[in-house]
């Protein structure tokens, strides 16, 4: 069984997430890779830097992601562009990963990806479960996480799809607004109903 994990920013998805790895279920990480494949000597970083100059890497030969993060934060189409290098790189490593998994014997696979339903990807799972919690919890949460202020905050949680909108989209739904304990109850739960083996 694939499961895509996913939530919203300051759901405490990395924490579920944190759950499975910890109780040895084979967890594949999307940032992870969108790191690795930006790395030099990777296809997609050379496509980078064809695609936007060598002034956006760094003194090491990294890209510089603030640089490049600047550049294209303001310019809808250099965005694009990006997007359209860096994703598909990110699914080949996370499927070669999730190969990997199953060849060595796991019979459950847990793909985290953040933006799941943002970048379309339900086609790479079985099953999705979504990390939610109530929009006040959130906007606390991220304020006191990050010292953002409240409209930094509301910008970043605006920029996703709403919680409630993937809460929908789900084939379970973990309550995140109480304990952590209490989300990691549920996650018990819910993986002995589906009979979800390491």
């Amino acid at each position: 069984m694939i499961i895509g994990l996913t939530g919203g920013i300051a759901s405490g998805k990395s924490t579920i997430a944190k759950w499975f790895a910890e109780n040895d279920f084979a967890v594949i990480d999307a940032d992870v890779s969108a790191r690795k494949v930006v790395e030099p000597n990777e296809e997609a970083f050379r496509k980078i830097v064809e695609a936007f100059g060598e002034n956006i890497l760094a003194e090491d030969g990294t890209i510089d992601r603030a640089q490049l993060g600047a550049l294209i934060f303001a310019d809808e189409e250099k965005r694009k562009i990006l997007n359209e290098i860096v994703h598909p790189a990110v699914r080949k490593d996370m499927l070669e990963q999730k190969e990997n998994a199953l060849v060595s014997g796991k019979q459950t696979v847990v793909l985290d990806i953040p933006l799941l339903f943002e970048s379309k990807l339900q086609w790479m799972v079985d099953k999705i479960i979504v990390v939610y919690v109530d929009y006040e919890t959130q906007l606390q949460r991220l304020m006191n996480r990050n010292q953002y202020s409240k409209e930094e905050a509301l910008m970043r949680i605006s920029s996703q799809l709403s919680l409630e909108e993937k809460r929908k989209q789900a084939d379970a739904v973990i309550d995140n607004s109480g304990s952590i304990e209490e989300a990691f109850e549920q996650l018990t739960v819910l993986l002995t109903k589906w009979n979800a083996m390491k």
